[in-house]
């Protein structure tokens, strides 16, 4: 091993393939492109499904069945002990407050709120969804579940 093959510019003088220069090269006369056909030629490009005359993989096998998606909804989850760590007691927990907070990153999915950890505080919570743990554990904290329309980016 040597000093070159662990800094940065290891490989930098690795010297490039120089194309159509004579028969000794071992890469003259078609310069690796073989005969005829459109890959010898300029401006052709390969499409990345051909399979070399088979039929492709896409077109063998027949389209059968349904997904669904195209339609699933992805929720943004927060879990109660984040927000019992994070939010003052009385505090109304929004969307808005939970992308402010940093607890999730953007409003483009609609919020869930999930019943993993203890919840102590007493807290309004506002979200498009809640687990029924969740929903059990804000209520018996004495605070209130307030589900809201879900945000503007969702597709249900």
């Amino acid at each position: 091993m040597q000093i070159g093959d662990i800094t940065k510019r290891a490989g930098r003088g690795a010297k490039r393939k120089r194309l159509g220069r004579g028969p000794g090269s071992g890469l003259g006369k078609t310069a690796g492109r073989g005969h005829k056909g459109a890959g010898s030629r300029s401006g052709w490009k390969m499409r990345g499904l051909a399979e070399g005359g088979a039929i492709p993989t896409h077109r063998r096998f027949p389209k059968r069945g349904f997904s669904n998606a195209k339609f699933r909804v992805e929720y943004t989850v927060v879990n109660v002990a984040t927000l019992d760590a994070r939010y003052e007691n009385g505090s109304t927990v929004t969307p808005e407050s939970l992308r402010d907070s940093g607890l999730v990153g953007h409003l483009r999915n609609p919020i869930k709120v999930l019943g993993f950890g203890e919840l102590k505080k007493k807290l309004t919570v506002e979200a498009a969804k809640f687990s029924k743990s969740a929903e059990q554990k804000i209520t018996s904290a004495g605070g209130t579940v307030k589900v809201v329309a879900r945000s503007v980016g969702d597709h249900g």
